[in-house]
């Protein structure tokens, strides 16, 4: 409920209810309640071992992107729930004031709204269709806006510049690409800069969702005085 959202039903074991009065007096009044066995909740549920209650609750409206924003995360086809989930979690945490979804994944199916932990009805989402990203990335850059995208080093650029080398502190979209295939090319020729996380060769590239936490949270630690390391902007 601190999200603005109104169950539209709530179902729970007794024992559940029974240990959470507090939080049962506090629905609105007329929320319907159904009591059933933990077997039955189980079997309703697409989580283990759920923990006694299940809100039914109905697909919010979408938040309107604020103007003015200074951090965007744009995502490029992003398939993975687990992933979504994850990175607007992330991105909450990091600063960011909106989210572009080229496609992929629904941002308010269940396991993106276990694994965001409520970021998902937090940020201003905005998901968009074929081709669209593409516009977006090109207004941004109109209002101001630098587009970076993380990459991985490669023939175009074989010697990216580390994310830290960057200075956050301009007004900035974040690019990620779909986890098997990367940024789309043509997205790509809408970017200002590239950046890269250096690690191991042991393996050929990082989950997007664990890449993500570097990069979204090196802009709050250079806010927090920890400047950056250059001022590149480009490879």
């Amino acid at each position: 409920m601190r999200f603005g959202l109104v169950p539209d039903l709530v179902v729970a074991t007794p024992a559940w209810r029974d240990r959470h009065g507090a939080l049962i007096a506090a629905l609105p009044a007329g929320t319907p309640l159904r009591l059933v066995t933990p077997e039955v909740l189980e079997a309703a549920v697409s989580t283990r071992s759920p923990d006694g209650v299940l809100a039914v609750l109905p697909t919010p409206d979408p938040r309107p992107p604020a103007p003015g924003a200074r951090f965007v995360l744009a995502l490029d086809r992003l398939q993975d729930p687990g992933n979504l989930g994850t990175l607007l979690r992330l991105a909450l945490a990091g600063g960011v004031e909106q989210v572009w979804l080229g496609e992929g994944a629904d941002p308010h199916q269940p396991k993106v709204l276990r694994a965001s932990s409520g970021a998902a009805f937090t940020l201003p989402l905005d998901r968009l269709a074929a081709g669209q990203l593409a516009d977006r990335l090109a207004q941004g850059r109109r209002a101001g806006l630098r587009v970076v995208a993380a990459v991985l080093p490669s023939p175009l650029w074989p010697d990216p510049p580390p994310y830290w080398e960057l200075d956050w502190s301009l007004p900035t979209v974040l690019l990620l690409g779909n986890e098997g295939a990367g940024v789309d090319p043509l997205l790509l020729e809408r970017t200002d800069a590239v950046v890269t996380i250096p690690h191991s060769q042991a393996v050929e590239s990082l989950n997007v969702a664990v890449a993500a936490a570097p990069l979204l949270l090196e802009r709050w630690r250079q806010a927090a005085g920890g400047g950056a390391a250059g001022m590149g902007t480009g490879p």
